[in-house]
């Protein structure tokens, strides 16, 4: 549901219309720059180029920062499977982080930031320092609007994150099989805040892959707390990225982005695990819980596994016969 629903969210709202909203240079971009890229389905590989794109367009970069920001921190497919594998509350709590965090940087960038972007003709838009080699022919072909959606939903973004989801899922059954239950309630919960915002920030994964390896380490003692850390800091900051996204908003304006999510992911924290405390429910996670399934369910799994293993096929064994 959450791919299908992205697929309907990106043929209705595309860069074009958003470049014309945030391309004003105004403090209110930030706000729209913030609240669009929340729900926004963009691949992990389009997010730079289109953020770069609405920096060459005259957004500001308070607007760039936000939407650098609460685009991969967030998104239908991640709302929806944050819903599915742990909770209705974090589903939540993910996205309005997200928006606060964007928010926060991009207010921030607007004082404190006085980077000039100078627009210089590139022949090839940067990508965000992964190895993305999509073939985006069978796009130039006359489609209609549900082929277009299922097409975007089920091939494009599926593709651009198939690794990485892959990787999220076999990591989250590792962490699963290997520790042992309750294994870091034996650690200081500040302890275990900062190790897990210590890997991070560096580190890239995407919001859909995170989510399954932050259920497991949930099921493994770690508070929903510090797992939101993980939620929100690994998607939004990686090595690659800083490395493109400097020369748009320049080095002081990649530290205000990085301070502003690692802050905010350190006080939702507390905030969350407080929530949780004084929850008569504890964290459910719902696609974790059931011991049996139904037919739907099973079925739905089926159809998954399918077009993850077509994907896989598409992006990783046809790129090895040529």
């Amino acid at each position: 549901m959450g791919f299908l629903i992205s697929g309907v969210v990106h043929q209705f709202l595309n860069a074009e219309k958003i470049k014309k909203l945030l391309g004003r240079n105004k403090l209110s971009d930030v706000f729209w720059a913030s609240l669009l890229g929340v729900p926004l389905p963009l691949c992990s590989c389009s997010v730079l180029p289109t953020a770069a794109t609405l920096r060459k367009a005259g957004a500001s970069n308070g607007a760039t920062s936000s939407f650098l920001i609460s685009t991969p921190e967030s998104g239908i497919d991640s709302i929806a499977m944050s819903y599915s594998v742990l909770d209705l509350p974090m589903a939540i709590f993910r996205p309005i982080c997200a928006f606060i965090t964007a928010m926060i940087a991009g207010v921030a960038q607007h004082i404190f930031n006085d980077f000039q972007y100078i627009s210089k003709l590139e022949k090839k838009e940067e990508c965000c320092g992964h190895d993305h080699k999509h073939d985006h022919s069978y796009v130039k072909k006359e489609k209609s609007i549900i082929q277009k959606i299922l097409n975007f939903s089920f091939v494009e973004l599926l593709d651009d994150m198939v690794n990485w989801l892959s990787l999220g899922l076999v990591l989250g059954a590792i962490i699963s099989f290997i520790f042992p239950d309750q294994f870091f309630e034996n650690f200081n919960p500040h302890v275990n805040r900062f190790l897990i915002l210590l890997v991070s920030v560096p580190v890239y994964i995407c919001a859909s892959a995170s989510t399954p390896i932050a259920a497991s380490l949930i099921l493994k003692g770690l508070s929903p707390g510090t797992a939101l850390i993980f939620l929100l800091a690994g998607p939004a900051t990686n090595i690659s990225n800083i490395a493109v996204i400097q020369k748009y908003i320049g080095k002081k304006g990649v530290v205000i982005n990085i301070i502003s999510i690692v802050l905010v992911a350190y006080a939702a924290s507390y905030l969350v695990d407080a929530f949780y405390l004084n929850n008569p429910m504890s964290i459910k996670l719902a696609g974790l819980e059931h011991e049996h399934y139904g037919v739907f369910y099973t079925a739905c799994a089926v159809i998954f596994l399918i077009l993850l293993l077509s994907s896989l096929y598409r992006v990783n064994l046809k790129r090895i016969r040529k």
